[in-house]
């Protein structure tokens, strides 16, 4: 059987970095994980208590491609809320947690040969999807001096179709302010591209509240998923906003790529649209572990870092220690019991002397890696 070329995407490695913790923890390791962005908590209560009652009586069957209309229209509300947008319901994708969405935006909105935009260091998997579906992504290194993010003069003489930005981002964290996040809209509309913002991590932000595009545009594309501030990862949930335009060529490649988003994930998704208080107290954890990184990272000799704005990830400059982070993170988790993820997945260049650390776990965990950290980097000399 043959293979196609659009398959030969590469590996994720902080998938293959968490198999390696697991193979540890499988043979009688203590393994603290500061390798993925798994928050410790799990689905908000409410929503799990919801879910339960509704599988007495419903047989969660199908939806509609474009998710519970009841979903729609409360995370239509949540814009209000959150940002004072109006937001038309119908504007709202439910999908199959953020990467759905970026299949469907992706195919939505480009032909094959279109070139798409994005910063390194960046998310993975924006270079691989686009890759698989025979489009172009054209990576652009930001700077440390911008906190790794692009800024309109690094679009200057490009052809590009699409432009990917995420504010938190990963792996670093940073933000963009209103100004920032509205010259990167108007210098990709001038250039009549479509602009799409991953706000997977909003509302996990720590000294100043994360702006949406939706505030500056209508005519973006946002992706946003339960998967971070919602604690839901593995329930594979989450949504697009799309200008009107759109809407109907999303839904129908929704209807064929995915017939609907699960159902049991989208009734517990409306509950915890409501559970706030639960998820602001893990706002507060990681709020504390932030602060314990910052502090205690340096103390280890780790001290070339992005400070976060946001998400739970703090990334390193590690050159000055090593010029092989693969190499370097195996070690690690060798000889400290502490997983992290090289900076190769983000940047694949500038990676081989990053690492990334997630400060998603519980404090106790955080505390722990931090003190193995320090003895490990003793050892070393």
């Amino acid at each position: 059987m043959r293979n196609s070329s659009r398959g030969a995407v590469d590996a994720f490695i902080v998938m293959d970095v968490m198999e390696a913790a697991r193979a540890a923890e499988a043979a009688g390791r203590h393994i603290v994980h500061m390798e993925v962005g798994q928050p410790s908590s799990p689905a908000p209560a409410q929503a799990r208590a919801v879910l339960a009652e509704t599988m007495k009586t419903d047989p969660l069957g199908y939806t509609v491609a474009l998710g519970l209309p009841a979903l729609r229209a409360r995370i239509a509300r949540l814009y209000g809320e959150w940002y004072d947008v109006d937001l038309d319901p119908a504007r709202v994708v439910v999908t199959p947690g953020s990467s759905g969405g970026f299949i469907l935006a992706f195919t939505a909105l480009f032909d094959a040969g279109d070139r798409v935009v994005a910063g390194r260091p960046g998310y993975p998997s924006y270079r691989q999807i686009l890759k698989a579906l025979n489009l172009e992504p054209v990576e652009v290194q930001a700077s440390a001096e911008n906190g790794y993010q692009l800024v309109p003069e690094d679009l200057a003489g490009l052809d590009y179709q699409g432009l990917m930005m995420a504010s938190p981002a990963n792996p670093t964290g940073t933000m963009l302010d209103r100004a920032q996040l509205g010259a990167m809209i108007g210098a990709c509309q001038e250039a009549g591209a479509a602009f799409l913002s991953d706000e997977i991590y909003h509302g996990i932000e720590y000294d100043q509240r994360a702006v949406t595009a939706l505030e500056l545009s209508d005519d973006v594309c946002v992706i946003n998923s339960f998967s971070k501030y919602f604690s839901m990862t593995g329930w594979r949930v989450g949504w697009l906003v799309v200008p009107e335009a759109q809407i109907r060529q999303v839904e129908r490649l929704a209807q064929n790529f995915f017939i609907c988003p699960p159902h049991a994930a989208q009734v517990a998704a409306l509950a915890a649209l409501d559970a706030r208080e639960e998820l602001d107290a893990n706002l507060a954890v990681y709020k504390r572990n932030r602060a314990l990184m910052l502090e205690g990272l340096p103390k280890a000799g780790f001290d070339r870092i992005a400070p976060p704005d946001g998400a739970f990830y703090v990334y390193a400059d590690v050159s000055h220690l090593t010029s092989d982070s693969h190499a370097f993170a195996a070690e690690i988790l060798d000889k400290a019991g502490v997983a992290v993820t090289p900076g190769l997945d983000f940047d694949p260049d500038r990676g081989k002397g990053t690492l990334r650390f997630s400060y998603a776990q519980g404090t106790a965990e955080i505390e722990e890696g931090l003190d193995r950290l320090r003895r490990f980097m003793a050892a070393r000399g």
